[in-house]
């Protein structure tokens, strides 16, 4: 069992590079030492989760952070695959997003997404929104081996 507080896995699923590099900036400065593993669209996240081709050796991230508007197969897809895989449904999925969209926030928890979170559009703020997420989910929350 995890205890609270250690180093976890996060598997980003993000198409942009911008936004990879504040997501790895805020991860860095909250200290944590989590271990942050990125895939660049749908097709690329499911092999990461089901260790095919390149991503044979993928660890089981422990937190995934996922892109909604994604090349291949987009997020929603993504997300309908994971939740409804008895293997992979317990892992943590936040929505990461531009899209404020009252559409897009229901249809994500309709596919049990763990949280819905718009990224936000200035550096701090989304430096912030990174370090709440992060701290939650390693600080507070106690998750699944």
């Amino acid at each position: 069992m995890r205890v609270l507080g250690e180093p976890i896995d996060i598997l980003l699923v993000e198409d942009d590079a911008g936004d990879e590099l504040m997501v790895r900036e805020a991860l860095e400065e909250n200290g944590l030492g989590n271990t942050l593993y990125v895939v660049r669209d749908g097709q690329e996240a499911l092999e990461f989760l089901y260790r095919d081709g390149a991503h044979a050796a993928a660890p089981r991230p422990a937190l995934i952070l996922l892109d909604l508007n994604l090349p291949k197969y987009d997020g929603r897809q993504v997300l309908d695959r994971i939740k409804s895989d008895p293997d992979l449904s317990s892992i943590p999925v936040v929505v990461l997003t531009t899209s404020a969209a009252e559409e897009d926030i229901l249809s994500s928890y309709r596919r049990h997404a763990n949280a819905y979170v718009t990224k936000p559009t200035d550096l701090v703020s989304y430096l912030s929104t990174i370090k709440s997420i992060d701290d939650f989910y390693v600080q507070t929350s106690r998750l699944p081996s």
